[in-house]
């Protein structure tokens, strides 16, 4: 009886595993990669770039806006179950510790699915949020311009109801007080850790 239910944990946690490890190396090889760079074959890849976006109260927001503070940015979507909503609530709990310092950084939700989330979708679902975090959406081609400078894995899931889901990277980025893209940002950690860590780069 243990082994049936063991088995199918193990298969789990490992294919679990091999998805996280996958998302990752879709990150860095889409456009020359990290890999490539240890081995002197090519550089790494570049990640980020010019982007014109609107947040959920109406203000365009660009690449420009992210110069003169870190800035830490989160891809995802409003209909998200579960990764989106608790990343956006770590990222949350991570501006509450930073105190008066979450006013000197940037921290952005930028949706993979423009179809659904309008900007009054994003006003709507960031007001469970901190207030610090801007939700950023557009038209269609604005949002694939974004997820190609981020190096953003998107594709839309058809559901059995009609419905769809989204599969993406789920990373949170963070970028330095030039707009340069520095690592993913680590949450799996205390809030403190983490807040300790952004204001490094202030």
């Amino acid at each position: 009886m243990t082994n049936r239910v063991t088995r199918p944990l193990v298969v789990f946690g490992a294919f679990l595993g091999s998805l996280v490890v996958g998302l990752t190396v879709v990150l860095w090889l889409l456009g020359g990669g990290l890999l490539g760079g240890l081995v002197g074959k090519s550089k790494p890849a570049s990640i980020g770039g010019p982007f014109q976006l609107t947040d959920q109260t109406g203000q365009t927001v660009t690449e420009k806006d992210l110069v003169g503070r870190p800035t830490i940015i989160f891809f995802g979507y409003t209909h998200c179950p579960d990764v989106c909503p608790t990343s956006l609530f770590e990222m949350s709990e991570v501006l509450r510790a930073m105190g008066k310092d979450a006013d000197r950084v940037n921290a952005y939700f930028v949706s993979v699915d423009p179809e659904r989330d309008t900007q009054a979708v994003m006003k709507e679902y960031l007001s469970s949020f901190d207030p610090h975090l801007k939700g950023l959406t557009g038209d269609t081609a604005a949002v694939a311009k974004i997820l190609s400078e981020y190096r953003v894995y998107a594709k839309k899931t058809p559901l059995k109801d009609g419905e769809y889901t989204m599969d993406h990277t789920a990373l949170i980025y963070l970028l330095d007080r030039d707009g340069h893209f520095v690592s993913p940002f680590n949450l799996k950690r205390t809030p403190e850790a983490s807040a300790a860590d952004l204001k490094g780069y202030l």
